[in-house]
């Protein structure tokens, strides 16, 4: 694969437990390219958040490898990592993640001003009017339903427009209805930023969606790796 946006090598994450050490991930060696949309599926415990925790710089591997827009984040310091999120990925976890005492516009432009962007509050206005959310660019996440405050997650990931946009779980939280709208929302977010995205999913039509499918079992990629249903 031609100049990867994400490479690992041999990349593995252990943590300390009360019964000892825990192998959650036994060596993964995976590539993926710029644009492409890969899934990463596999029963609970097998892995895949933390797969996708090494990939964001949100884990640090305790072995291997793990380079991302080639630069090696095991290498980097918590403030280079920081920084280096900041600037080149998006994050939406399954708990919207939003700060309670801020109004939605709040929430997606306050990241941006701790960026030094200068017209932070206009591209997060900008944000949620490509979500539907411009009426309510004004209210506090306890006046949102689970859908919007996810919506308004999803814009603050966007709002930086990130080279990597990470997804896990994004819909677990919401019935399926909304959560067919969001992961629309997420795709087109992808296709508009031309964002290269990784998504931890249960659901086998989200995965169906993706350019690519990787199974994780047991800390290990299952052999062989799925291409997505045409």
């Amino acid at each position: 694969m031609k100049d990867p946006v994400v490479a690992l090598s041999d990349a593995r994450l252990s943590l300390a437990g009360n019964a000892g050490r825990v192998d959650i991930l036994k060596g993964i060696t995976l590539q993926v390219s710029r644009g492409e949309t890969l899934g990463l599926v596999g029963p609970s415990g097998s892995g895949k958040s933390s797969l996708l925790m090494l990939m964001g710089g949100l884990e640090r591997a305790t072995g291997g490898k793990v380079e991302v827009l080639g630069h090696d984040l095991t290498a980097m310091g918590e403030d280079a990592l920081a920084r280096f999120r900041r600037n080149h990925m998006g994050v939406v976890f399954q708990s919207f993640h939003l700060i309670p005492t801020m109004t939605a516009l709040e929430n997606v432009a306050t990241p941006l001003e701790l960026a030094g962007v200068t017209d932070a509050f206009e591209r997060a206005e900008a944000e949620l009017e490509a979500m539907g959310l411009g009426h309510r660019a004004g209210h506090y996440p306890s006046q949102m339903s689970g859908g919007e405050q996810q919506r308004v997650a999803l814009a603050r990931a966007a709002a930086p427009r990130p080279d990597i946009l990470l997804a896990d779980e994004p819909t677990g939280n919401l019935d399926g209805t909304t959560g067919a709208t969001i992961m629309d929302l997420l795709f087109g977010l992808r296709d508009r930023h031309g964002a290269t995205l990784i998504l931890v999913t249960h659901a086998p039509e989200l995965a169906a969606r993706c350019d690519r499918v990787i199974e994780l079992v047991d800390g290990e990629l299952a052999e062989p790796q799925k291409a997505a249903a045409e």
